[in-house]
């Protein structure tokens, strides 16, 4: 598992940042969110996911070699201490210019070294009228990374889904926002916690919201 390069780990541009990512139009992602594997780690069939880890090279990606996810039980309570393997993202995804561009605009706010690695999760998660979702099921957390990425495409039919930011567990969150299609919040993982509040439908209809989520390091382990 890489680390980011160590003249760069105390030096972070920010502590948390939101903002708005004109290089992309999130429409072109959504086709991708559709044909997503169950995950299945999370009890009930709510949440989807793909997972691929990459370096940035100029302008250029450079995608690693496929591996595990692993999150110890100090930061994930619930599927912690797990090696938890995910499809990759698809190769007609990674080749778009709107994909590229996500992955340079994480990279450059966070002034990331070039040998960084970053892991780009595909995320989609779902509700009814019966079933909440819940993209946060862990509560409250810290993903034992160095920073963190979460980029909306998009908020189909559903309410909540609020991102909170905290400075320690029992504290109230000093950041507070549905994140809208477009809007990537950068956050510092060393001195925030981050949770985001169930959804439910708007109308009797399923509901989604998709997200990209960007970690450096990966977190992942071949």
């Amino acid at each position: 598992m890489q680390k980011v390069w160590t003249s760069t780990e105390l030096e972070y541009a920010f502590l948390f940042t939101l903002r708005k990512v004109t290089s992309i139009n999130p429409e072109g992602f959504k086709p991708f969110f559709s044909n997503m594997p169950i995950d299945p780690y999370i009890k009930g069939n709510y949440r989807s996911r793909r997972l691929s880890r990459f370096t940035v090279s100029g302008n250029q990606l450079i995608k690693l070699p496929h591996g595990y996810l692993f999150q110890s039980k100090e930061y994930n309570p619930l599927v912690g201490d797990i090696k938890r393997e995910f499809a990759e993202l698809e190769d007609a995804l990674i080749e778009l210019d709107i994909f590229k561009n996500l992955l340079l605009a994480f990279s450059d706010s966070c002034r990331l070294h070039p040998e960084a690695e970053i892991g780009v999760h595909q995320i989609r998660t779902i509700c009814s009228a019966d079933n909440l979702g819940n993209p946060a099921p862990e509560g409250i957390h810290q993903d034992g990374t160095d920073l963190i990425g979460i980029f909306s495409v998009d908020r189909d039919n559903i309410q909540g889904g609020e991102t909170h930011l905290y400075a320690g567990k029992k504290e109230k969150p000093v950041f507070s926002k549905v994140l809208n299609p477009g809007e990537l919040l950068l956050v510092n993982d060393h001195d925030f916690f981050h949770f985001t509040t169930p959804i439910k439908p708007q109308i009797d209809a399923q509901g989604s919201r998709d997200v990209f989520v960007l970690t450096s390091p990966s977190l992942l382990s071949e």
